[in-house]
């Protein structure tokens, strides 16, 4: 890759149906306010930030139709939830974990021993999200699954022929215990936002970042955006981190999951790009 092609990069984190939302509507308002971060060398996406950043980085899907689409009846979706059971095995998990891989390892377990839909159905589902967005883009694009075996991130793209693009998408998106482990080339996936909400560090090396995260929250095991943006500006990239101001996280709701919820958090993030522009502006215009 040439250095031209490492400027900037977008970071599109993880947070449900919600997060999703939400994300759309910052990238709408920022390019109401006259900066389009959808033009980025790289984007990165999580979960969440898989789905949005593969329609981003498609091409196909211009913010006002995609900003429009969140408002609508949200066809095609299932309904779903972490329960208090399932909650307290995450916490539990994390508890006794010390390194993200073994926190991955911990989820891995849990997802294999869920009952959830098929396989089959769970990928309908995110490949009616994507729509004409089948085929990985000529540009680089990085979406994030976690080994449920080993632990590890995995950083896939277009560059591996075994994975297409909804495979990879639906594995990011394949939160455990509410989802099935995604089987893709001899491996097992699931959800990518467990290493870490953001991922942000994949961006390393590009010289100005933008990284969109639903969920800001870090802990002993899993970094937070805010942490990693500061080791990329440590390392001499310009960043901004935008995480969901009091308003967004009102409109989210209790369960990220909901489809009913993806109208008010997509407003709420149009609404909150407001506070950032300028600042976007200032390091994407360099």
């Amino acid at each position: 890759m040439t250095e031209t092609a490492r400027r900037t990069a977008l970071v599109l984190g993880a947070g449900g149906l919600t997060g999703a939302g939400w994300e759309i509507g910052v990238l709408y308002g920022l390019a109401e306010a006259s900066t389009d971060l959808t033009t980025a060398d790289l984007v990165v996406g999580s979960s969440a930030g898989a789905v949005v950043g593969a329609q981003v980085a498609s091409g196909k899907f211009p913010l006002d139709a995609l900003y429009e689409s969140q408002l609508g009846d949200p066809v095609g979706e299932l309904a779903a939830r972490l329960g208090p059971g399932q909650i307290v095995k995450y916490a539990l998990a994390m508890l006794r974990s010390r390194t993200p891989e073994e926190y991955g390892r911990r989820l891995g377990r849990i997802a294999g021993a869920a009952t959830t839909v098929t396989p089959a159905v769970r990928r309908q589902v995110i490949a009616g999200r994507l729509g004409p967005a089948t085929e990985w883009p000529g540009r680089r694009l990085v979406i994030t699954a976690v080994d449920a075996d080993s632990g590890e991130l995995a950083a896939l793209d277009g560059a591996d022929a075994q994975v297409s693009l909804v495979d990879a998408v639906t594995a990011s998106c394949a939160i455990p215990g509410v989802w099935p482990v995604a089987e893709l080339a001899g491996h097992r996936y699931i959800d990518g936002g467990l290493h870490s909400t953001a991922n942000a560090h994949l961006a390393a090396g590009y010289e100005r970042v933008v990284v969109v995260a639903p969920s800001g929250t870090g802990s002993k095991v899993v970094v937070s955006p805010a942490a990693q943006g500061a080791a990329l500006a440590a390392a001499g990239a310009r960043v901004e981190v935008i995480t969901p101001d009091a308003e967004s996280k009102r409109a989210f709701g209790r369960n990220p999951l909901d489809p009913t919820r993806r109208a008010p958090a997509v407003r709420a993030g149009r609404a909150q790009a407001a506070a950032h522009a300028r600042a976007v502006a200032a390091l994407w215009g360099q």
